[in-house]
């Protein structure tokens, strides 16, 4: 896009978003499946997240954004990782830069359905964590996916 005055690129104002989200996994009989969403109107795969409302930690984003989005309850047991991306959009009707920062925590699976996610999520689902990898849409997602099953054996016996 180019400024018609300058033939410069035009500038869009930059918004800062902070957001959280988790990587909430459960035991099976056949080892550990991770809860992802499918969201509205997209439909691409992702791990539930969302924007850190005022006065809320990380922390408690994740673990509230995690309950909306995949109908689940869970138990924040580690970070995983922060990680930051740009993208394009609307805020307020005008096109801005968005510079965005996710927190993602590793998540044991307490209570709840994946049925009983929001409005704004087409399907919540649990899937082995290996298929996760190759269904999720952002690569940083599946580099988060990767770290949290590191961390796995270290929380093994906090995930049932």
């Amino acid at each position: 896009m180019k400024d018609n005055q300058s033939n410069q690129p035009a500038k869009f104002q930059t918004v800062e978003q902070v957001s959280a989200g988790g990587a909430a996994f459960r035991r099976t009989a056949d080892g550990y499946e991770i809860a992802i969403i499918s969201v509205v109107p997209s439909r691409r795969w992702q791990l539930p997240k969302g924007l850190i409302d005022q006065g809320e930690t990380p922390e408690v984003a994740a673990l509230r954004e995690v309950r909306e989005e995949a109908g689940i309850e869970t138990e924040l047991l580690a970070p995983v990782e922060k990680i930051e991306y740009w993208y394009v959009g609307e805020n307020r009707g005008e096109r801005v830069r968005f510079h965005k920062s996710v927190y993602f925590f590793l998540l044991a699976y307490r209570s709840g359905a994946v049925e009983n996610h929001d409005t704004e999520v087409a399907e919540a689902r649990w899937v082995k964590t290996a298929e996760a990898v190759q269904m999720l849409a952002f690569k940083s997602e599946k580099e988060v996916v990767e770290k949290a099953v590191k961390l796995l054996p270290e929380f093994s016996d906090k995930i049932s």
